[in-house]
């Protein structure tokens, strides 16, 4: 009965390869993984499997066993991984990896002919013996195919690319040489070589097929067309061959070679003599190449190049330079003009504050070049009270000199001395110490210009020259009273002058009437008055009792006042000012005469001081009869004669009592208050200015 066990085999194997065998595709990828099932616990039994592996057309797909643990047997009879291209087997695996049985694939690789592979797994119905095997598992990939190595098909079609074959990744290009163009099947290229243009800055051009001979029959041409403001320059190579017929085809009739130049003659060239560098002085050049049917031309080639277009040197400018300086200006390159120091630049009758052109692509500057013109400070700042004269130089141009004066003897600069002013490379008159700001003129005070010294003293005062008391200030608060003029905006005077005697308030501004500039009452009145701005009496003084102390007052004007002949100011005390006893001073107003008249003209008087004991004894002898009768107090101070007649009378209050120290006059005192004007044995009361010398500058300085 033995021959019944290979008949159950027979029949149970052939039963087993009837079932349906399952495919597994996979969709082409440039790589991936494959591995049998259950991998890497033991495969199962009467396996048989089957995967289709692909990679994108152009590529060959190669498989690689990572791992294989596959029953070993003969020829891999019962288990067995199976890889074909096709129905072509490259190979039937079993086995372990150095394993006596079997066939181990080891590491080598499996190239498929194309871009795919079949891969079976069959299995028996044991996986028999004391070790479990487990399987496969593989890698697979895409690998590049170089078409253009490979040899001619053998169908007779030619090589894949008829000139120049590019290999590329999964594929290939053809490409022609020069002259030639690509078919629409793009394998084979044709002669072609017309309308080639060329517009980078510098290439080679041949004739087709150089250094072979040029194909006959043809017409070519070539365009050279390159940004304006370059030009082309053509160099032509050895060697050079195009056919002529002999000395007498001048006109090269049959092969030729043609450069054309805008707005020049065409040049036509032939024979075996290159023609070397021609200079074309133009952007855009055209070459025409034409062989008849016969003939035999080998070709030419022109290496060209390019020149940015020159412009003409920009020259040089009178006080100025142009930068940067070149051998020689090209398309693109800038200029600019800087002027000398003292120099401005000027185009067209205008200033301008920079300049820069351009050299054009036409060879031409975008602009032409500046001139430098000296530059002009303009006119001096004008000086208040003052005036500018010029000592050198073209009136207000660099270099020039002027000099700030003041319109004397009214006002002088500091310390007197004058300034010369220089005008600059910064436009700004400037002087030797580099300062800008122009001079200050300062009114001088003490200095009338009309003398009273050569006049006698006269009983009871006399008529004041006009220009001799130009501090004196005609005041009119409803009752006559005077002032001093003590800066442009400010005027001194007696505090009681300011107060109503009524109601001892201050009196609004608009009561307070001051006039200057005359010794004239009637023509006086006829000026406009000054505009007051406020009225500062001193602090302390008390317009509620009868003592006079602190009798001072200070006016601000609105507008300051213009000094001259008639009006000038009267200095205040100096630093440790002297009261002398005896010295005489000047006192001046528009009060009372010994008539007990009003004088509508200015008076004045010569009055020497008096001891301060004396006039105190003299006030206390008064009191004994009055005692409405002021103290006489350290604020104040006494001048007059004893034996009486001149003096200061009601109308004076207010006016100045000046005192002469180095030719200049100073406010020693303000006319304040007396007993009687002009009686034998009384003295009339001035304040004295020089204990409120500091509260008349703060006063001045805070408003």
């Amino acid at each position: 009965m033995s021959w019944i066990y290979p008949i159950i085999w027979l029949l149970c194997a052939c039963d087993c390869w009837s079932t349906v065998i399952p495919r597994r595709s996979i969709m082409p990828v440039l790589h991936g993984e494959l591995e049998s099932p259950l991998y890497p616990r033991p495969y199962p039994d009467s396996l048989s499997e089957q995967w289709y592996l692909s990679v994108p057309a152009g590529y060959q797909l190669q498989l690689t066993f990572t791992h294989l643990d596959v029953e070993p047997s003969a020829d891999c009879y019962y288990d067995s991984v199976t890889v074909m291209y096709e129905q072509k087997v490259l190979g039937k695996f079993c086995g372990q990896e150095n394993s006596a049985e079997g066939r181990h694939p080891g590491r080598q690789p499996i190239l498929s002919p194309g871009n795919h592979l079949r891969v079976i797994f069959h299995t028996d119905d044991s996986n028999a013996g004391p070790h479990q095997h487990i399987g496969f598992s593989a890698f697979y990939q895409a690998i590049d195919i170089d078409e253009c190595s490979l040899p001619d098909p053998d169908d007779g079609s030619g090589p894949l690319c008829s000139q120049i074959c590019h290999n590329t990744l999964g594929s290939y290009l053809c490409s022609c040489r020069h002259g030639y163009e690509l078919r629409p099947d793009q394998r084979t290229c044709i002669l072609h070589c017309g309308g080639g243009l060329y517009t980078e800055a510098e290439g080679v051009l041949t004739s087709p097929g150089y250094p072979l001979p040029s194909p006959l029959g043809m017409s070519c041409q070539y365009h050279i067309s390159v940004e304006l403001g370059f030009t082309v320059t053509l160099n032509f190579t050895e060697p050079f061959h195009i056919e002529d017929t002999g000395p007498d085809d001048s006109n090269c009739l049959h092969h030729w070679l043609q450069v054309s130049i805008p707005e020049r003659e065409p040049m036509r060239l032939c024979g075996d003599e290159s023609p070397g560098v021609i200079p074309t002085q133009s952007n855009s050049v055209q070459l025409e190449y034409r062989t008849d049917s016969t003939g035999l031309s080998r070709g030419w080639k022109v290496h060209y190049t390019t020149q940015r277009v020159q412009c003409e040197s920009p020259g040089k400018i009178s006080n100025g330079k142009v930068t940067p300086s070149f051998p020689q200006y090209l398309y693109r390159d800038y200029i600019h003009v800087r002027c000398d120091t003292g120099y401005k630049l000027m185009m067209g009758g205008k200033e301008i504050q920079s300049y820069f052109s351009v050299c054009q692509s036409d060879g031409q500057w975008l602009i032409p070049l500046p001139e430098c013109h000296l530059i002009d400070c303009g006119d001096p700042s004008p000086l208040l009270n003052g005036g500018v004269s010029f000592l050198s130089g073209t009136k207000n141009q660099y270099h020039s000199v002027i000099e700030y004066h003041c319109n004397e003897p009214f006002y002088s600069l500091v310390d007197g001395v004058s300034v010369n002013y220089t005008c600059a490379a910064d436009r700004k008159w400037k002087d030797h110490r580099n300062n800008y700001i122009i001079p200050k003129c300062f009114p001088v005070c003490g200095h009338p210009t009309a003398s009273t010294m050569k006049l006698q003293r006269i009983l009871g005062g006399a008529t004041a020259p006009a220009g001799a008391f130009p501090w004196q200030v005609f005041l009119h608060t409803g009752s006559r009273g005077g002032a001093a003029v003590v800066g442009d905006q400010w005027l001194l005077t007696a505090a009681h002058n300011l107060f109503d005697g009524r109601s001892n308030s201050l009196i609004p501004m608009d009561r307070v009437k001051a006039y200057v500039g005359d010794i004239d009452i009637q023509k006086l009145l006829r000026f406009q008055p000054l505009s007051i701005a406020s009225l500062h009496p001193h602090p302390n003084y008390n317009s509620k009792e009868i003592s006079y102390n602190h009798d001072i007052a200070l006016i601000k004007l609105q507008q300051p006042i213009t000094f001259n002949h008639n009006v000038m100011p009267l200095c205040l005390p100096p630093k440790g000012a002297k009261y002398t006893t005896g010295t005489v001073g000047f006192v001046s107003g528009f009060g009372l005469t010994e008539s007990d008249t009003i004088s509508n003209i200015l008076k004045y008087l010569r009055l020497p001081l008096v001891d301060h004991t004396v006039c105190g004894a003299s006030i206390d002898s008064q009191r004994k009869l009055s005692s409405d009768v002021p103290s006489l107090t350290d604020n104040m101070f006494c001048a007059g004669f004893p034996e009486g007649g001149r003096d200061t009378c009601s109308g004076d209050s207010g006016g100045a009592f000046a005192l002469r120290e180095n030719d200049q006059y100073w406010a020693a005192g303000i006319v304040s208050w007396g007993i009687n004007c002009g009686v034998q044995g009384t003295y009339g009361i001035y304040t004295r200015v020089e204990n409120y010398v500091d509260w008349i500058k703060k006063t001045m300085e805070q408003n």
